[in-house]
């Protein structure tokens, strides 16, 4: 399961499930559990802590230094769920000791060639970023989210659950759950209605997000009405709570 041109440091715990490609490197302090494969040439730095079922293509960097100036060798971390691919030339990187020393990765996500996944950023369940989309440090991705092709995210920018980022989006602020966002700077195109109907939204909730889109966006409603008559909707349609909440706790504020 191991090819012989790889390098695996005695410190590395594998599961004896694992494969290991031709002329892999894996560090010390790096796990990686049942069903894990890492393909040729990668490379995988910890401390870092893969699951289960795992696909880690030709040429991917996982769990190495933070590109941070700040950074000075903290013992920091990059944590991956089950279920994961990652394509050729990803780069995913551990945390910093500015934030809480930790990068963490759910599960099912798709990451394709040539994306970048910063220090301290947080990626939920079910994610694709396809290829050469970048995020900077300390950025959340929550899930089902998806990032077109060159997207490019601020550090600090959160990106709500079922939001879609059309090619080489540009983003600056934050991206609310269920939103379609496009352009340089991005700016919110309506509700991702297609990634939701193939999610089994029913047609009776896209009309409520629907709604609550033109109450936040197009009505001449200042913010916090906005959000008052979209928390008013989410008491028969709590997907708007959702909404609702993450708005709230935007610091950057939403895109516009």
């Amino acid at each position: 399961m191991i090819h012989p041109s790889a390098v695996i440091d005695p410190g590395a715990r594998l599961d004896p499930s694992v494969e290991v490609g031709p002329f892999a490197v894996i560090g010390p302090d790096v796990e990686i559990d049942a069903g894990t494969r890492i393909g040729p040439h990668a490379v995988v730095r910890g401390p870092c802590r893969i699951g289960r079922d795992n696909r880690i293509f030709q040429f991917a960097s996982v769990g190495e230094d933070p590109q941070d100036k700040k950074y000075c060798g903290e013992p920091t971390r990059l944590e991956i769920g089950d279920r994961n691919q990652v394509r050729e030339f990803v780069t995913l990187h551990r945390g910093t000791a500015q934030d809480e020393g930790l990068t963490r990765i759910g599960d099912d996500n798709l990451f394709m060639a040539y994306t970048h996944v910063a220090h301290d950023c947080r990626i939920g369940n079910q994610v694709i970023m396809a290829n050469a989309a970048s995020l900077g440090g300390h950025v959340e991705i929550q899930d089902w989210a998806i990032l077109g092709g060159f997207t490019i995210v601020h550090q600090f920018c959160r990106i709500g659950a079922h939001a879609f980022c059309a090619m080489g989006s540009v983003l600056t602020r934050d991206v609310p759950p269920y939103v379609l966002v496009g352009g340089h700077p991005a700016e919110p195109r309506g509700i991702n209605s297609e990634g939701l109907r193939r999610r089994d939204f029913s047609a009776e909730s896209l009309r409520a997000l629907k709604r609550a889109f033109r109450l936040l966006y197009l009505s001449k409603l200042g913010r916090e009405a906005a959000l008052a008559r979209i928390r008013e909707l989410g008491q028969t349609h709590p997907e708007l709570l959702q909404l609702a909440d993450f708005i709230a706790a935007s610091e950057r504020s939403i895109v516009r």
